[in-house]
């Protein structure tokens, strides 16, 4: 069976360290064409993580995919996750720079296509039995026709990509229960949002593994650090900048999305 090429990267590595001890210069070339392609929504491009850069999908150095690179120095590295990117915008403008050589994919995607911001500013604004309402109709569109729009996208980054690792991530759960918020959504409708995330999840994870990717959960790594927990991860409702609700925090990129895919990796 073909060793992967992160396989193939993480021994090269450890040559490189042994080449540095003694000599043997050429064992670090190995790392030379190991390329990694991050796609996605507004989790993979940071927002809520700040310093972003001057385009509209507000990509950051302190993205999961950013830190990663950083840390393994991939010889290249290309980043079009997007804030906002449904499925069909990843088909339509995130793609372009996989190829046969990719030896890593990561994604966060399925979240808007379910309508997660309508489904919060439904929560945040109208009554508790109006929010569940909305979560289980986010939850029927998970069942009917998320899994197609997920097929097409994982289908497309096979076939650009055949010999990638592709590592799908989750999405945390929004709240810890019977937390420190006194104020805001009730119980009930925290416990319906943190169900619905699991309910996507799920989703993701199973077309994940019906195209041989590696699904990641995050939720393990955000226990602990959900919005009520008084050590947050993730940004409560923001008035001021609405647009960073509920995304992680610089913390929660760097505690929560990288150990996460690096383990997965």
């Amino acid at each position: 069976m073909k060793m992967s090429r992160f396989a193939a990267l993480t021994s090269s590595l450890l040559l490189a360290a042994g080449a540095a001890l003694f000599g043997a210069g050429q064992a670090a070339a190995a790392t030379a064409d190991f390329g990694y392609v991050a796609l996605g929504d507004s989790y993979s491009s940071g927002v809520g993580a700040g310093n972003y850069d001057s385009g509209n999908c507000k990509r950051t150095s302190r993205a999961y995919p950013a830190l990663w690179a950083a840390a393994h120095s991939p010889q290249t590295f290309s980043f079009t996750a997007c804030s906002g990117a449904r499925t069909g915008d990843v088909l339509s403008g995130q793609l372009g720079p996989l190829n046969s050589g990719t030896d890593l994919v990561s994604i966060t995607i399925g979240g808007n296509d379910a309508g997660f911001s309508d489904v919060m500013t439904t929560c945040v604004l109208q009554s508790e039995s109006t929010c569940i309402n909305r979560v289980n109709q986010a939850k029927a569109y998970v069942d009917s026709t998320l899994p197609g729009q997920l097929d097409q996208v994982y289908t497309a980054i096979h076939g650009r990509a055949p010999a990638a690792h592709v590592v799908v991530l989750g999405y945390p759960r929004f709240y810890k229960l019977n937390g420190t918020c006194a104020t805001g959504l009730t119980e009930g409708e925290r416990s319906a949002i943190n169900g619905a995330a699991d309910y996507l999840n799920a989703a993701i994870a199973k077309r994940a593994a019906d195209h041989g990717f590696t699904f990641a959960s995050v939720a393990g790594a955000f226990t602990g650090h959900e919005i009520c927990s008084g050590d947050a991860w993730l940004h409560s409702v923001n008035w001021l900048n609405i647009g960073e609700s509920y995304h992680p925090t610089a913390a929660g990129q760097s505690g929560g999305y990288l150990p996460v895919l690096t383990n997965a990796a």
